[in-house]
């Protein structure tokens, strides 16, 4: 199936999004925003990659949603779910990640934790929109 590209349909504006990518490697986070302007967003991404740095972003703006990396250089997803649900704000949260082993998909299937595969980004933006209409 063909990949449509919101963005040359006539008329057809894309959606903005506030997102907060927790990622070590820029060369994702360049792939990430790829799939969400394919996928209609105009997004507004900042990265980071330490707890300090996801805690004060989630200090110093709103966002819509947190996508973080399972495991990045002294913590992992575990740790940047728990910052961002002390945040309080209610901001939902998706796991991105290239490799989950069955015991972590478990743990984020029993926490309710939205997670998908680097290598199946397509499925990214529907759990987004997602989110974007639960939020709405």
């Amino acid at each position: 199936m063909p990949v449509i590209d919101a963005h040359r349909i006539v008329g057809a504006m894309p959606k903005p999004l506030r997102l907060l990518l927790v990622e070590d490697s820029e060369r994702d986070a360049a792939l990430l925003k790829l799939h969400l302007r394919r996928g209609g967003y105009d997004a507004s991404v900042e990265r980071v990659d330490t707890t300090a740095a996801l805690d004060a972003q989630l200090r110093a703006a709103p966002w819509d949603v947190v996508v973080s990396d399972f495991n990045l250089p002294g913590f992992d997803a575990f740790a940047a779910r728990r910052i961002v649900q002390e945040s309080g704000r209610g901001i939902p949260f998706i796991v991105l990640s290239g490799d989950f082993s069955p015991s972590a998909i478990e743990e984020m299937a029993a926490a309710g934790i939205r997670y998908v595969g680097k290598y199946e980004l397509g499925k990214l933006v529907p759990i987004i929109d997602d989110c974007m209409r639960e939020r709405a």
